[in-house]
């Protein structure tokens, strides 16, 4: 079994196009930026990518850059040594210096502060860290992978994300696709998850009638397989060894089910065409926050048919 067997679980399509790409890529050593939505699982196909690679027994060192506290960030990717400002009690080697010989997995990478973009830039391109209160840098081979669920290409036109780390970070860009869009995965992650849930709380697994799957079918999960993990772990405790059936699911997911089926409503005084599909680009806009990959996917749109529609309606992203 590959690592990438081992750590994503799915057989769509649309997932195995991003795993073949992620198991070339990870043989390449060359830097990868993950992009998808939140809990995707894009730690889990660094990691896989880690395993694939010829790092594969060195560490693999995660960093969340938006859980970084601003005025500690420095010290704790580049290190800093004893007194080099107030707190400064003993050297820390730094999440870079962590990772020599191995992988660093930057999380939430359009968190990151604009001041340390420049000297993440300067490492990408040199290999070379400087720790805070020191003189000289020091060179570690560390293989870089960032990760985020914003529209990087976006933030960095406004000016939020540095261009130049940007394409830095860009080198091989890998979309993971959400649960919703990966075809006939939702019900293999459903029984996998609940077997090896049950298994780590040595509890009998749940059996969720064909009424109940259905309903979780067409469920879109908008967490994705976090929220889908959660969701078995919690029927694993509460339902264990009994049958679950479409009145013992969540709230959420049943309400989900209330409101199936129901298309949308011409209304009596008719309306026009181009004002509503020019207000579902700019909804879609508004709730990824101006991701377009991600707005295009809520409208089922390819990206290309998505930005011509844009431009169509002169809609600025």
């Amino acid at each position: 079994m590959s690592s990438f067997e081992g750590l994503l679980i799915g057989r769509s399509p649309e997932l195995g196009a991003v795993l073949r790409a992620g198991q070339v890529a990870a043989a390449a050593d060359v830097t990868i930026l993950i992009l998808g939505e939140s809990g995707t699982g894009k730690e889990l196909l660094a990691e896989a990518i880690h395993r694939g690679s010829r790092r594969a027994d060195a560490p693999f060192v995660t960093v969340n850059c938006a859980t970084l506290p601003e005025a500690l960030a420095e010290s704790e990717l580049f290190g800093h040594r004893k007194g080099a400002f107030t707190g400064a009690l003993t050297d820390q080697p730094g999440r870079l210096r962590a990772a020599h010989g191995g992988t660093l997995f930057l999380d939430e990478i359009g968190e990151l502060p604009l001041n340390l973009q420049a000297k993440l830039l300067r490492f990408l391109e040199s290999g070379e860290c400087q720790p805070l209160g020191t003189t000289r840098a020091e060179r570690l081979d560390v293989r870089v992978i960032a990760a985020t669920n914003r529209d990087l290409h976006a933030e960095a036109q406004a000016g939020r994300f540095r261009e130049d780390l940007y394409y830095r970070l860009n080198v091989v860009p890998l979309e993971l696709p959400p649960l919703r869009a990966r075809s006939g995965d939702t019900p293999l992650l459903l029984d996998e998850l609940t077997v090896r849930l049950a298994a780590t709380h040595g509890l009998e697994p749940p059996r969720y009638t064909a009424a109940a799957r259905s309903v979780l079918e067409r469920y879109r999960w908008p967490g994705n397989v976090r929220e889908l993990r959660n969701f078995c772990e919690r029927m694993v405790v509460l339902f264990s060894g009994r049958h679950v059936g479409p009145d013992n699911l969540p709230l959420e997911i049943r309400n989900s089910r209330a409101g199936a089926g129901k298309g949308f409503v011409l209304p009596e005084s008719g309306l026009r065409l181009d004002d509503l599909e020019a207000d579902m680009l700019r909804q879609a806009l508004a709730r990824t926050g101006g991701n377009r990959s991600r707005a295009a996917r809520l409208l089922g749109l390819t990206r290309d048919t998505f930005l011509y529609r844009l431009k169509k309606y002169a809609i600025e992203a």
